[in-house]
């Protein structure tokens, strides 16, 4: 049985808006695992509550994306490139703990192929 493409894109979407917003909850209320991360990677706390909004806002973008599709393209290509910015942050200092950023780029990725194949180029 196949899956229709823009059912694999929806699934994935959702389950990668989950994982961002999460994220951008423990940014904004400064869990202190993201502190510990932030000290190890040189970025200042401070920041922490900027980016969770850029998750948080990343997240919004594909789940809005699912009905209007330039939203989604626009999104899934800012996390592309928020996500290679924090690959970049843990290398420049060293840290090959990289596992949680990759998986954000690889799932953002995905969503963007995705969704270009469900909706074509937007």
């Amino acid at each position: 049985m196949e899956v229709p493409v823009f059912a694999l894109y929806a699934v994935v979407t959702v389950l990668t808006a989950a994982a961002l917003a999460y994220g951008a909850y423990l940014d904004l209320v400064g869990h202190e695992s993201i502190g510990v991360l932030a000290d190890r990677i040189s970025v200042p706390r401070s920041w922490m509550a900027p980016l969770g909004v850029c998750l948080g806002a990343g997240a919004l973008g594909l789940l809005v994306g699912l009905a209007v599709p330039v939203v989604g393209t626009t999104a899934g290509a800012g996390l592309i490139l928020y996500f290679m910015a924090a690959v970049g942050a843990h290398l420049r200092v060293g840290d090959r703990r990289v596992g949680g950023a990759v998986g954000g780029l690889a799932l953002s990725v995905a969503v963007l192929l995705l969704g270009v194949a469900a909706h074509g180029v937007a």
